[in-house]
């Protein structure tokens, strides 16, 4: 297909899924040939904008981060040499799966773990693990629990769930874990485990976490860090005049990713980090699709600062610029100007605060609003272009 429209936008957080989006944009744009192509950069949304692009979805009951059985979903397809399962932490570790209060001391990542061995079990050998939306600041161990990493206290029991528990960490035992599989952690965040930017400092009070409770959540995280050298022979952390600092795996770039599952992943599991966006779009065949466009529109509800720092839509700017595609965008709302889209490679964004200034009609008529802007995107961008193509008599 050539002269096409690529509709590759995120989710509207907490009003459309990804592939809700691009129908609707669709839906605007009227009669013009289109491949809807929903996105994510792995974090929630992650396992609903692959399935769209043709993996299979499955269910399973796996352990929420407060402890009670939820039913969550991966998605899974064959590729050449692997059969891949895209795993979302925030389908069974996130905090939509809390059901009530937040629990920051004791929320565990250990369904994530528990959907990776049933994905192993059914013949994946390549986990692509998206993080974002974490409920828990536990550095990943509930998640390697479920894969049969063992951590005990001084006296060889097993330790509870949670990051407060981390401080009672004695001895890590991972020569029972699950293996025969290569993890892939899709996620553009870059926070080291500990420290002011760390998993505790900047993550856990979002997730309900008082002072009180980061620096207790900072604690043991240190402890996961310092027990990894000492007895998994790994160079987390060091410990200098009583004082524990980053080194090594807790020290990289995106070892502090939801709640520090990021660490537990690259300790326990010998992920390789990459880039979220990036490696999402090559997953569901963006360039192909790209080729011979004539407009890319990407999106999500709300672009601002972060997503200058390399979310969604400047990835699919990115991405479409290697072939001279031009992108807009559409959003819920906009706080950043016109010359720092354009630095971004974004020609234009649209609101939906453009047409409705009523934010909680923005949230509840997302959809009909997105038609609208889509309308107004085809007339500013697909009709002069098709005009300017149009023979001369």
């Amino acid at each position: 297909m050539t002269g096409h429209v690529v509709i590759a936008p995120d989710k509207f957080r907490g009003s459309l899924t990804s592939p809700e989006v691009a129908a609707h944009v669709a839906a605007g744009l009227g009669n013009v040939p289109v491949v809807e192509l929903p996105v994510a950069d792995g974090g929630d949304g992650t396992v609903d904008a692959v399935v769209a692009s043709g993996f299979t979805r499955v269910e399973t009951e796996v352990t929420g981060p407060a402890g009670d059985p939820v039913t969550a979903s991966y998605a899974v397809r064959n590729e050449p040499g692997a059969r891949v399962a895209v795993i979302e932490l925030a389908e069974a570790s996130g905090l939509r799966r809390l059901p009530g209060d937040p629990v920051p001391l004791t929320a565990t990542s250990r369904g994530t773990g528990e959907l990776i061995a049933h994905a192993v079990r059914h013949g994946a050998t390549r986990i692509v693990l998206g993080l974002g939306g974490s409920a828990c600041t536990d550095g990943g161990v509930g998640m390697a629990q479920a894969l049969g990493v063992r951590l005990l206290d001084a006296a060889g029991n097993d330790l509870p769930p949670g990051g407060a528990a981390l401080r009672d960490l004695h001895t890590i035992d991972a020569s029972g874990r699950l293996r025969g599989f290569e993890v892939i952690v899709a996620s553009d965040v870059d926070n080291p485990l500990l420290g002011p930017y760390g998993a505790a400092a900047v993550y856990a009070p979002q997730k309900g976490a008082s002072p009180q409770d980061v620096a207790v959540l900072e604690a043991g995280l240190a402890r996961l860090a310092a027990v990894a050298v000492h007895t998994h022979g790994l160079t987390g952390a060091a410990e200098h005049d009583g004082v524990v600092r980053a080194m090594g795996v807790a020290g990289r770039p995106g070892a502090g990713a939801a709640g520090g599952v990021g660490f537990g992943a690259l300790t326990f599991l010998d992920a390789e980090i990459r880039p979220g966006i990036g490696y999402l779009l090559d997953l569901v065949g963006f360039d192909r699709h790209v080729e011979g466009a004539r407009l890319v529109i990407t999106g999500e509800g709300s672009i601002d600062e972060q997503t200058l720092r390399g979310k969604t839509p400047v990835g699919v700017a990115a991405a479409a610029a290697k072939y001279g595609v031009p992108v807009v965008a559409v959003c819920g709302r906009r706080t950043v100007g016109d010359d720092e889209l354009r630095a971004a490679g974004i020609e234009a964004a649209y609101a939906l605060t453009d047409v409705e200034p009523d934010v909680r009609r923005c949230m509840a008529e997302a959809g009909p609003l997105l038609e609208r802007l889509a309308a107004r995107i085809a007339a500013a961008h697909l009709v002069q272009d098709h005009e300017r193509t149009m023979p001369s008599s």
